[in-house]
């Protein structure tokens, strides 16, 4: 296993590094320090062809603008604060509004946006990347001054774990998640329709027209959301549902049931590449790739509505009425601390 830098120079003259971690089964994963953003998590196929399995930007400067934060560390909230305000014990915080009435991602200014500082570790087990960086009190309306720490590890075992930790003087939210969009088809040659999901949940979080959660859940069973038992991923995404309408496709939260093993697994059969989801938290928002950026991926092509799927894992978003705020609620001085294993299978 080993860890290799290069630097990059943006055209707005920012420097920044891009990591790569490779493992002995031919996993090379790179990051950027900007936004600790995934570039290319690339991984064998069943003839031994490795190619990347992750939305990638041809230029890496486009993801300095980037809409659709791919590949990126999302925070202080991931998902939608609907109508842009948190309540914490009588006191209302307003937060900047990127999209309409709500606050998206973290606001104009998220840790997508940030140049993390970086270090490296390397031993016997596992090659590591360490980001480090800091939120000042009321960046984007947020309260308290917040250190951040997130580690990406990868080891032969073929599991790259993600760990998000913070810490904040104030009571604060912090609900941090990773926005990597996958399609195990590699290098995009295909959508990501035909590839087989499997979600350990029994409920949804349903959205308003504008996205933000309602604060109400339904079960999934009988509708276009239970990938209880293994199915396409297209196979109801087209059906009449409002809940579909509204997203135009898939982009909510799934309740994840506690359950032995994987949370959630995707299988490409033609070519053999299958990977698991592991989490410690409480839900997962599965995006669809429905509002397709005008972008070219690494293969060249400009990216289409569908050509990836995300696994945005993470506690369920402040909803209306500040539903659900309890999930993201952290207290002065208490560490956050969150868990994501990705798990690499071709057969």
């Amino acid at each position: 296993m080993r860890i290799d830098k290069k630097e990059i120079t943006l055209n707005d003259s920012k420097k920044i590094l891009q990591y790569s971690l490779s493992n002995d089964n031919g996993i090379e994963i790179k990051i950027l320090t900007l936004g600790g953003i995934i570039t290319d998590i690339i991984v064998p196929d069943s003839k031994g062809i490795s190619e990347n399995i992750v939305i990638g930007w041809n230029d890496l400067n486009d993801y300095m603008d980037d809409t659709s934060y791919a590949g990126a560390i999302v925070g202080r909230n991931s998902g939608r604060i609907a109508d842009g305000k948190i309540k914490i014990g009588e006191k209302v915080y307003e937060i900047t509004k990127n999209q309409g009435l709500n606050t998206l991602h973290g606001g104009n200014e998220g840790f997508n946006k940030k140049v993390w500082n970086d270090s490296i570790e390397v031993n016997d087990k596992e090659v590591s990347l360490i980001l480090e960086s800091s939120s000042k009190d009321g960046e984007e309306g947020f309260p308290g001054n917040l250190k951040l720490r997130v580690v990406y590890s990868l080891n032969n075992e073929n599991e790259f774990s993600i760990k998000n930790n913070g810490i904040s003087d104030k009571d604060t939210i912090l609900n941090m998640t990773n926005h990597s969009y996958f399609n195990l088809s590699g290098n995009i040659k295909r959508n990501i329709l035909d590839q087989r999901l499997t979600v350990k949940a029994d409920k949804i979080a349903t959205i308003r027209e504008d996205s933000a959660l309602t604060g109400n859940l339904i079960d999934v069973k009988g509708t276009p959301f239970d990938f209880n038992t293994s199915k396409k991923v297209g196979e109801d995404i087209e059906k009449i549902n409002k809940q579909l309408e509204l997203a135009n496709g898939y982009d909510h939260p799934w309740v994840l049931t506690e359950d032995q093993g994987y949370n959630i697994k995707l299988e490409d059969d033609i070519s053999g590449r299958i990977m698991e989801v592991y989490t410690n938290r409480k839900a997962v928002v599965i995006y669809s790739t429905n509002f397709p950026v005008d972008k070219k991926l690494d293969n060249g092509n400009v990216e289409s509505k569908y050509d990836g799927i995300c696994f945005e894992t993470q506690n369920l978003p402040v909803g209306e009425n500040y539903r659900f705020i309890e999930d993201s609620l952290i207290r002065e001085g208490q560490e956050y601390s969150t868990t994501t294993v990705f798990k690499f299978y071709w057969r």
